[in-house]
């Protein structure tokens, strides 16, 4: 009977590094009908905005010269792109980062399928990160399905051309597809802020839309605090302080002041509110 138990107590040819791996999370997550209604949603967005800016355009809006966020949308494929990450960046990205993170240990809290899950077994803190690394990879996916939609749709709508600034400046479509990739990436980082807190939130309770609105709310909140000037500069340190600097990469020259702040306090904001998830999943009672 001994020769078949290891040292550590578990059976022979058992290895905890071989248990759910993240191809068979993924797999699992990207069945849902939550995750394919949010796919769904990334690609029918754009096309729902092209034709929103298609309906609304007039004689009055074409001869106006003053170039505003709606001239600015339909210059190019990539202006139209631009347009559909400022007007989603607020409150729908938010809400879908939300979804993706505060879902992975609520929902399997209250169907009950946790301490199954445990049991096979899979040591809890290889559990918490796969399920953390899926929702990641998942959110990224949303966001890069949305910005493609929108290029590929923007430019067969709008052309596809350079980027005009509101400014009035432009950039060349080789240089803004590079500026592109550097606000998604620059978005992929801050939005996390979010997925993370929603992500500690999950850990905490067995209710996933709890988890959801609870990180959706309290970035709301900080969001509002964020439009009191009486506050100062404590409004600098808020998780929302720099949502928007990705926008600094249509300057010229870039100015990344803004955006070296926001990635590193983002960053920090997400190693806390991940370390505070796993510290308390490492001690809560999943059996009850």
């Amino acid at each position: 009977m001994t020769q078949h138990v290891q040292p550590t107590g578990a059976v022979a040819g058992y290895r905890p590094e071989r248990t759910l791996r993240l191809s068979v999370e993924l797999r699992r997550q990207f069945k849902r009908r939550r995750t394919l209604g949010v796919f769904a949603l990334m690609v029918a967005l754009p096309l729902v905005l092209i034709a929103a800016l298609q309906l609304g355009a007039s004689e009055e809006a074409a001869e106006n010269t003053r170039i505003n966020l709606v001239d600015v949308a339909t210059a190019s494929g990539l202006n139209f792109t631009l347009f559909v990450l400022f007007a989603t960046t607020g409150f729908f990205l938010v809400v879908v980062y939300a979804l993706f993170f505060g879902d992975t240990v609520a929902v399997e809290a209250q169907w009950g399928s946790l301490r199954y899950a445990l049991a096979t077994p899979v040591p809890r803190m290889r559990l918490l990160r796969q399920k953390w690394l899926a929702a990641l990879v998942q959110s990224v996916a949303a966001l890069l399905t949305l910005a493609a939609v929108a290029v590929v749709a923007g430019g067969i709508a709008f052309g596809f051309g350079d980027i005009r600034t509101p400014v009035g400046v432009g950039i060349d479509q080789g240089e803004g597809m590079l500026r592109l990739a550097g606000m998604l990436g620059y978005l992929a980082v801050h939005l996390l802020v979010v997925g993370a807190l929603a992500f500690w939130f999950s850990t905490i309770t067995d209710a996933p839309l709890a988890a959801v609105g609870g990180a959706v709310f309290t970035m709301f909140v900080f969001a509002i605090l964020d439009q009191v000037e009486q506050l100062g500069s404590i409004r600098d340190w808020f998780p929302t302080a720099e949502e928007f600097a990705w926008t600094d990469l249509l300057q010229t020259p870039i100015d990344d002041g803004d955006l070296f702040r926001g990635v590193i306090q983002s960053l920090v904001y997400i190693a806390v509110f991940t370390a505070l998830g796993f510290r308390h999943f490492a001690r809560r009672d999943v059996t009850s």
